[in-house]
């Protein structure tokens, strides 16, 4: 199982989202998950509307290049129309691993036109993943329950697919009990697998021997 950093390696609330957090994370061998929009024709690292002070994703890419480029991005993208900006800069610093997920439909085929990797989404209101044949891979997401089971990530593994778990926390819900249950799973150490947590460095004690 691959561990990606949710909003980077933060020890503060603060920190999240922030070339502090995600070099942090580089460092310790983590992938990230970041939101990328635009602001003023360029690209930027914000979850919610942006101002200046949001960093760049040139800005990302330039410390990921230098510091983990070995370690996977998953770009959440908030904007639509971002297809060929993030495709021209993930070409330019040759980014080895990343996808991008949870664009509307519509703005998602136009990254699979361009050839980027993209994951689908599957979760207890979205029980049917849209352009599941053409998607790289599957983001599963727990909103409300704690429902991911072994056969519905192996079904999606077994189909070619990457998957890319939801942990609870990100939605508020304790997650030890949810992460035992995933590391008994029988396809816990398949590189095919992430997690996307707040707790990267424990995620790491308990999936290293899975």
């Amino acid at each position: 199982m691959r561990i990606l950093s949710h909003r980077g390696l933060f020890r503060r609330p603060d920190e999240r989202n922030t070339l502090v957090a995600f070099r942090r994370s580089f460092e310790a061998g983590f992938g990230i998950e970041t939101d990328v929009r635009d602001l003023q024709r360029a690209l930027v690292i914000s979850h919610d509307p942006p101002d200046a002070t949001a960093p760049s994703f040139r800005d990302l890419l330039t410390l990921h290049h230098e510091v983990g480029p070995q370690t996977p991005l998953a770009i959440n993208v908030k904007s639509c129309g971002l297809a060929h900006a993030i495709g021209d800069l993930l070409r330019e610093f040759a980014v080895r691993s990343s996808f991008v997920f949870d664009m509307a439909v519509p703005d998602a085929l136009e990254y699979v036109r361009a050839g980027l990797p993209a994951f689908t989404r599957l979760s207890e209101v979205e029980p049917q993943p849209a352009f599941y044949q053409q998607a790289r891979g599957v983001w599963i997401d727990c909103f409300r329950e704690d429902w991911i089971s072994e056969s519905v990530v192996s079904r999606h593994l077994v189909a070619g697919k990457q998957v890319a778990l939801v942990s609870p926390e990100l939605h508020g819900r304790s997650h030890e009990p949810v992460w035992q249950r995933w590391a008994s799973m029988s396809c816990a150490g398949s590189d095919a697998l992430y997690i996307c947590t707040d707790h990267p460095e424990a995620a790491r004690q308990l999936f290293a021997g899975a």
